[in-house]
């Protein structure tokens, strides 16, 4: 009977040392992607400033009418979101 306890014992050992090991994994994984998320909306929000700057900037100047100016905002947008698509994925 006392090999038979043993080996449960060595089982029960290796499935916790397994789980354990899962568990301190697990954290580093989501840290990682929490950075990456944070890089992601940074960007995004750097990039929003920066268009409300630019739509500013073309209003003032008279360069275009306001459709362009909207326009060309629009577009610094969507490559802002683009970029912060390429940090996260």
């Amino acid at each position: 009977m006392q090999k038979h306890s043993a080996v449960i014992g060595r089982g029960s050992f290796a499935a916790l040392l397994v789980l354990g090991l899962t568990l301190l994994a697990a954290p580093a994984g989501a840290t990682q992607q929490g950075q990456e998320r944070r890089g992601a909306r940074d960007t995004r929000q750097d990039t929003r400033q920066e268009s409300r700057h630019d739509k500013v900037d073309c209003r003032q100047a008279d360069q275009k009418n306001n459709a362009q100016c909207r326009q060309d905002k629009r577009e610094t947008k969507q490559g802002g979101r683009q970029e912060a698509r390429d940090i996260k994925y």
